[in-house]
């Protein structure tokens, strides 16, 4: 029997991220007989997806983290790998600040395709940020392949003139849309058990760093409790700042009335139980989050600096983040009282559902 194509992802790590859940997805989705997906990531413990990655059949390579001062150490690392693991049909880079060092070692080796993935609109503060982006000025020309997952993080990675010419490949980040449908019975059974029967239920689902903007998403939240106090907050997700977000939220009060569930799976469940996403972030790529909620029939108020692409439904309302937390929550108060649909037909018309993107990335990956 013919051995199955492999594809070598690169991740910082195989956290419960968006991008990494995009990859899962498509992971499930695939012909594992034809296409197998393996990981490098750049982190030394075991994470989120590992254990799921290997009942699937994929393998975990392991590189040091990139810390600018290592360079000549991080491209031995690399060297060491791919000179042992050239069975690669593609490296798929999804870790796009330092893929301008791992690709071109990647295809001197002789693995025949590389792809660098931008799935990010942004970058952090400071000199890691100034970092990032000197190591991706030049990554369009050391590159098979340039994805997007949208034309701001397309534009943010590669270059504006790069996206007029073409050169890059625009992927939405896609879901599989029908496990996300709205189900009346499950959102009676999720506010059941969650004891929230007669609550007024604003949600978030993302990790808690920077970009996502948690500070700003509890005082939108206390002008919410302010005005209706059935209103209670649920986070899902993990991360560096998670305990600072929680000493924010006792010292304004909210304790009582925020949940913290971490990482919840599966994601689609909590979704139902929800009466309003909120997502203040600073910038994204193209959040999932917002795809997968309007896809359960979620009403979402979101920032303007979010991708226009992630608005498919008419659920999705933008607000500036100059504007005030008392407008954002003018605007969940005044629209949380709706007739709940599923937008499953809406989302799969989009070009959402997974079941067409894994034809474009067996396109890709050159598998007929």
């Amino acid at each position: 029997m013919q051995e199955p194509i492999r594809v070598l992802h690169v991740f910082g790590g195989l956290s419960l991220g968006g991008a990494e859940s995009r990859v899962m997805d498509l992971y499930r989705h695939i012909d594992r007989e034809k296409l197998q997906f393996d990981f490098l990531v750049h982190s030394a413990g075991e994470d989120y997806f590992d254990k799921e990655l290997k009942e699937l059949g994929g393998r975990i390579y392991r590189v040091p983290r990139f810390k600018f001062y290592n360079w000549l150490e991080y491209r031995k690392a690399l060297k060491s790998f791919f000179s042992e693991h050239s069975e690669f049909r593609a490296v798929h880079g999804h870790m796009t600040s330092t893929a301008s060092i791992y690709l071109p070692i990647a295809k001197k080796t002789g693995i025949p395709i590389t792809i660098a993935h931008a799935r990010s609109a942004g970058v952090p503060a400071g000199i890691k940020g100034v970092l990032t982006k000197w190591l991706r000025r030049s990554l369009k020309n050391k590159t098979d392949y340039c994805l997007a997952c949208s034309k701001e993080a397309g534009e943010a990675v590669f270059g504006k003139e790069c996206m007029r010419q073409g050169m890059v490949e625009v992927i939405p980040n896609a879901i599989a849309a029908p496990q996300y449908v709205y189900n009346p019975e499950m959102r009676r059974c999720m506010r059941q058990e969650l004891q929230m029967e007669d609550k007024l239920i604003i949600g978030h689902v993302g990790s808690f760093r920077t970009p996502k903007n948690h500070v700003f998403l509890l005082k939108i939240f206390g002008e919410i409790r302010r005005r209706r106090e059935d209103a209670v907050l649920l986070l899902l997700g993990e991360g560096e700042l998670q305990e600072k977000i929680k000493e924010l939220a006792e010292r304004e009060g909210l304790k009582e009335s925020v949940l913290f569930l971490g990482n919840r799976s599966p994601v689609s469940d909590y979704y139902q139980a929800m009466d309003f996403l909120v997502f203040p972030s600073i910038f994204e790529g193209l959040p999932g989050t917002v795809i997968e909620a309007q896809t359960a029939g979620l009403r979402c108020l979101i920032s303007d600096a979010i991708s226009g692409e992630v608005k498919i439904t008419d659920l999705v309302k933008a607000y500036s983040l100059e504007d005030s937390a008392a407008e954002w929550a003018e605007y969940v108060l005044a629209n949380c009282e709706y007739e709940r649909q599923s937008r499953l037909e809406e989302v799969s018309a989009a070009g959402f559902d997974i079941s067409e993107q894994i034809k474009r990335y067996e396109r890709i990956y050159g598998i007929q």
